[in-house]
């Protein structure tokens, strides 16, 4: 469930283009004195992703500017990441999410695990709708700039993942589903990781299916299977496939990690933090937030408050359906 709020009565593209641009100018009049934010806080904070789309393509008609550009030019820090990211069509903020995880220097966990969330936590014409996007904007596919940048054999389970196109009803055959688990088990128990068959279930089946493998591998082998994955070791691999797992069978537990791994210990990580907040608002955020407080006897929202402030603060807490 969604913890986007939209009023009952939604301005016309055109008004809520007029209101960012009226926000603007107070900027370019009023350098540092805060008195705009609010106003695109309360515009794009409660439009959903085809009201945005209608404001973009509004907003270039009426002034010949791009409002992201325009975005870019007058916000700032990590308030501007995360509005820039909500306001951009979704498949082309995950392509340019996508791009920026490959082409950081680090290739931790941290970054690599942006393509198994766009892969596996996604409708599958979401993701086609994201390597259209990608090779747009970048002149190159995803699969491409993976080969490029993530090593063996990562680099073939997210090749394998994002090449998916999933059927996307609910499908399961329940004999399937314990014949592959025990496929799954196999691979496991002789740390075959990058496995074929392994690979192939994971990328192919789809996930009310693969749900069903999971369940039967827990009912048959005693464990669940990102636990058994969790003792073949502690390297990239094993760490990207537990993330797999989870965004296959419960996305929502996986984003509850994303945000609680980006708030705790010393420091802040907004990058993931905006990601997670910014991509789910609008799919699951509700989950997300049980799945939160059931794993860390704590709200989300009281974890964002904790870890962030200012304008940035108030417009991630908007997201998350809170009056600022």
């Amino acid at each position: 469930m969604s913890t986007l709020r939209i009023p009952e009565v939604v301005p016309s593209p055109t008004e809520d283009s007029q209101t960012l641009m009226k926000s603007f100018k107070v900027l370019w009049l009023c350098v540092g004195l805060g008195t705009n934010e609010k106003s695109v806080i309360s515009v794009l904070g409660h439009r959903d992703a085809s009201q945005r789309k209608k404001i973009r393509e509004t907003y270039q008609q009426l002034y010949n500017k791009s409002l992201i550009d325009d975005i870019y030019s007058e916000l700032s820090g990590d308030f501007r990441k995360a509005v820039m990211l909500w306001t951009y069509e979704p498949s082309e903020r995950d392509a340019r999410l996508a791009n920026e995880a490959l082409k950081s220097r680090k290739k931790t966990i941290t970054q690599l695990q942006v393509i198994a969330e766009i892969a596996c936590a996604s409708s599958p014409d979401h993701l086609v709708a994201v390597r259209q996007a990608y090779c747009g904007l970048f002149n190159r596919s995803l699969e491409e700039d993976i080969t490029a940048n993530v090593p063996m054999p990562v680099q073939k389970i997210l090749i394998g993942l994002v090449r998916s196109y999933r059927y996307d009803k609910e499908l399961v055959d329940p004999d399937t589903a314990n014949a592959e688990a025990a496929i799954l088990r196999e691979a496991i128990r002789t740390k075959q990781l990058d496995n074929d068959n392994f690979l192939i279930i994971l990328s192919t089946r789809n996930v009310h299916q693969l749900r069903a493998t999971f369940e039967c591998y827990k009912q048959n082998y005693g464990f669940s299977i990102d636990q058994d994955i969790k003792s073949c070791g502690k390297g990239l691999l094993e760490s990207i496939l537990k993330v797999v797992i989870w965004c296959i069978d419960s996305p929502e537990k996986h984003f509850a990690e994303v945000v609680r791994a980006s708030v705790v210990g010393l420091g802040t990580d907004e990058d993931s933090l905006t990601r997670a907040i910014v991509t789910r608002a609008e799919v699951d955020m509700m989950k997300v937030r049980g799945e939160y407080f059931i794993a860390n006897k704590t709200s989300l929202d009281n974890a964002v408050i904790d870890d962030t402030s200012g304008d940035y603060r108030k417009f991630l807490m908007t997201l998350l359906g809170a009056k600022v």
